[in-house]
């Protein structure tokens, strides 16, 4: 009687899925000697997902001025405070570190790897700056006697301000994960998605404060 080999059939393709292994810059499932399909998650996933968190973010932040100018229609003890000169230096020191980190990415597109360093660092840089400053501030209010319970004006500038940059060091934190693996990204060895979603936080997190400190000159 004539025997029968069997062969184990090949995994048909399917969308998202793709050969390789967990080789250097892979991501995913499978791969390798396992014979199983790798997965990678597309990039505007990534990226979708950031906007809808973005939007929580920029509700979060809608609320606390909407709850400030209705605090400061209905308050007799609302005293308005002096802004300091260096939420001014701040703010032009956040919207050169958004020109940076498109630089940087310029500079990745192009291959030029010595540039994508240089800006991507300085960016790093311009962010924690910014966050110095806005301790600056604080320190310079409180030393004037102005704190958080003071009064409501100085309330809101307190938890405007430190709720921003606690959002920001968040921006500053995935930065730092792009900075670790720029190496890998400059000779395409990983993929730069990190960097476009983070671009997109940061980008946000500029705009933001733009809406922030136009609120407190205006109401605060």
């Amino acid at each position: 009687m004539a025997s029968t080999v069997l062969t184990p059939a090949k995994p048909e393709p399917s969308e998202g899925y793709g050969g390789g292994g967990h080789g250097p810059g892979s991501n995913g499932f499978g791969g390798g000697d396992s014979g199983l399909p790798e997965y990678r998650v597309p990039g505007h996933t990534y990226q979708l997902g950031m906007w809808f968190a973005l939007v929580g973010i920029f509700m979060l932040f809608a609320g606390f001025t909407s709850a400030m100018v209705v605090r400061r229609g209905m308050s007799f003890d609302w005293v308005s405070i002096a802004m300091p000169r260096l939420l001014w230096v701040n703010t032009g020191i956040l919207l050169a570190s958004s020109l940076t980190l498109e630089y940087s990415r310029h500079a990745l597109k192009s291959h030029a790897v010595v540039n994508f360093l240089r800006w991507l660092g300085a960016t790093v840089v311009l962010g924690v700056g910014f966050l110095v400053g806005q301790v600056v501030v604080w320190r310079e209010l409180a030393a004037r006697g102005v704190y958080l319970a003071t009064n409501p004006s100085s309330s809101f500038f307190y938890v405007l301000t430190a709720a921003h940059g606690l959002h920001l060091l968040g921006g500053v934190l995935a930065l730092g994960y792009v900075v670790i693996h720029a190496v890998r990204m400059a000779r395409g060895r990983e993929r730069r998605t990190a960097l476009d979603v983070t671009a997109i936080y940061w980008h946000f997190m500029d705009a933001l404060w733009i809406y922030i400190f136009f609120v407190l000159t205006k109401w605060a």
